[in-house]
Order: structure tokens, then C-alpha cells, then sequence
């Protein structure tokens, strides 16, 4: 029997579709690459990139101003492209893009996303841009928008 994903102690319709969309996004697809990714332990991004690394996802660095380094025993790419080039080779696709990018910034994101070929766009808490949901929404991508991936993925 499936779980359901628990929700906040007050919570809409809004809510219960949405946590839908987490469910299956998390219990579909085990390759993320992190938009924004540091190296820096103590940043939010390195921390929710390592839990959920821990918990069986395949974590891909995306910074250009860390390519080339090795973040969490990946290597740190300079933008989506790259990586999916690099996980190409592997026979591997970018599933889910985290972005931990300021809401301005997250317009060029959705568009390599939907280049690339992800099949989610995922906004962290705090980071929402309607026009960035819409137009990944409009490529056939799910949208998670201001909600956090590991804190979604601890109440499953």
C-alpha cells in the first residue's frame, strides 16, 4: 500500500495536486542536476544535494563558476547542456532540474531544461516564476515551484 504524502497542517486542493506531482516526480526519476550547486557544506544547495544523494539520486553539478571540480564525487559542469552531453555517454538523461537560482535567473533554466529534455522543473522553496512554470508546463515538463525537494522527499 502506497503512503500518502503528507502535507503541511493546513493545506487547499492547490496542496493535495501538487504533493500528486511530487510523489511522482520523486518516485519516477532518480537523475537531478542541481542549478546552482556550490561546494560550500554549510550552503543549502550542497545540503539538500547530498540528502538526496544519499537517498539513491544521482546528483549532477551544474556551476560554471565550479566546472570542473568535483562536488559531492561528481563533476561539476557549466551548464545543462554540458552535463547532459556528459551523462549521454553514460546512456543517462537529466530527469529532474533543481534550481537553486535566484527567481530572475530561472527563465534561461527552463529553456535548456526543455532543450535538454528533463521532465521536471523544480523550483526551490523560496524561488517562484510563473513564466518559467508556464513555459516548461508548455514543453510537456512537470513544475514544482517553491517547495523544497528534500523536505518533500522526508515526507514521503
Amino acid at each position: 500500500m502506497k503512503r500518502q504524502l503528507r502535507l503541511p497542517f493546513c493545506f487547499s486542493e492547490k496542496d493535495v495536486g501538487e504533493a500528486e506531482v511530487v510523489r511522482r516526480v520523486l518516485e519516477s526519476w532518480r537523475v537531478i542536476a542541481v542549478v546552482g550547486l556550490s561546494n560550500n557544506p554549510g550552503r543549502d544547495s550542497y545540503g539538500v544535494a547530498r540528502y538526496m544523494q544519499h537517498h539513491g539520486y544521482r546528483i549532477v553539478p551544474v556551476n560554471p563558476n565550479h566546472a570542473g571540480e568535483t562536488i559531492l564525487g561528481e563533476t561539476c559542469h557549466a551548464s545543462l547542456q554540458d552535463a547532459a552531453d556528459a551523462l549521454q555517454l553514460e546512456g543517462k538523461r537529466i530527469e529532474i532540474v533543481d534550481c537553486f537560482r535566484r527567481a530572475e535567473a530561472i527563465v534561461p533554466i527552463a529553456e535548456a531544461a526543455i532543450a535538454v529534455g528533463a521532465r521536471c522543473l523544480w523550483m526551490q522553496l523560496g524561488i517562484v516564476n510563473q513564466a518559467a512554470a508556464d513555459q516548461a508546463r508548455a514543453a510537456g515538463l512537470e513544475v514544482v515551484m517553491d517547495r523544497c525537494i528534500k523536505v518533500d522527499h522526508a515526507y514521503l
